[in-house]
């Protein structure tokens, strides 16, 4: 009797063994409700997350926290806001809804810029804003801004719009040039006046202030164009 106690009591703790392991294997099947919903929003916006922002999902009261995977999904992109069937570890289907909210990391303006100035590292700051808001025209990187010169007031603390600022001018309307000209080896320079106003690699018409016509050049540098044959 006593021998078959013991073996009683092994049986027992083998099942009790293997049910932990089996309910240890469920649930490292299953996922938090958000990270599941997040996916699935990612793939429905239809664009790579930026490495300056996330997908902030907010479930409405009440929803379950974990399920294995998401047989449907629906979302309004405007809005964020979605609806998913959840497929939760005991295989019932649970409905869930909620927002999904791409936000990213954008630098802004922390004073107003005037016209004409150059944007420094130091004129900006950094604030979180729903994709949504930003459109398409928004700028996301600082290396777009910093250097930058402004061809429209900049507002503190507002997204910058991608035609509000423009490579430096180096050369402006009416200025007096030097021009270079490199023709088959030979280096010639000559007397001139822009007749617009260009950044750096920009082609802008010049008057030959010697000839007295008019050519196209690429403006190389404060006061200096460049002229190819």
């Amino acid at each position: 009797m006593p021998r078959l106690s013991m073996l009683k009591s092994l049986m027992i703790q083998v099942f009790l063994a293997c049910t932990l392991l089996w309910t240890a294997q469920v649930q490292a099947l299953t996922l938090p409700v958000t990270a599941l919903v997040e996916e699935r929003a990612a793939a429905e916006m239809g664009r790579a997350i930026p490495a300056n922002g996330r997908i902030d999902v907010r479930l409405a009261k009440g929803a379950i926290l974990e399920g294995e995977f998401i047989q449907e999904f629906w979302m309004d992109q405007q809005t964020g806001q979605f609806i998913a069937n959840v497929v939760t570890e005991h295989g019932e289907t649970q409905r869930v809804w909620g927002v999904a909210v791409m936000t990213v990391e954008v630098p802004v303006p922390s004073r107003r810029i005037m016209p004409d100035e150059i944007v420094g590292p130091e004129d900006l700051t950094y604030i979180e804003l729903p994709l949504q808001r930003l459109g398409s025209f928004a700028l996301f990187d600082a290396d777009e801004l910093v250097g930058k010169q402004v061809r429209r007031m900049l507002v503190a603390g507002r997204p910058v719009p991608r035609q509000s600022v423009i490579p430096p001018i180096i050369i402006t309307r009416g200025e007096k040039v030097k021009i270079l000209l490199n023709y088959g080896g030979l280096q010639l320079s000559a007397r001139g006046r822009a007749m617009s106003d260009a950044h750096a690699g920009q082609e802008l018409r010049v008057v030959n202030l010697s000839s007295n016509k008019a050519i196209s050049a690429i403006a190389a540098g404060d006061g200096i164009v460049k002229v190819e044959k």
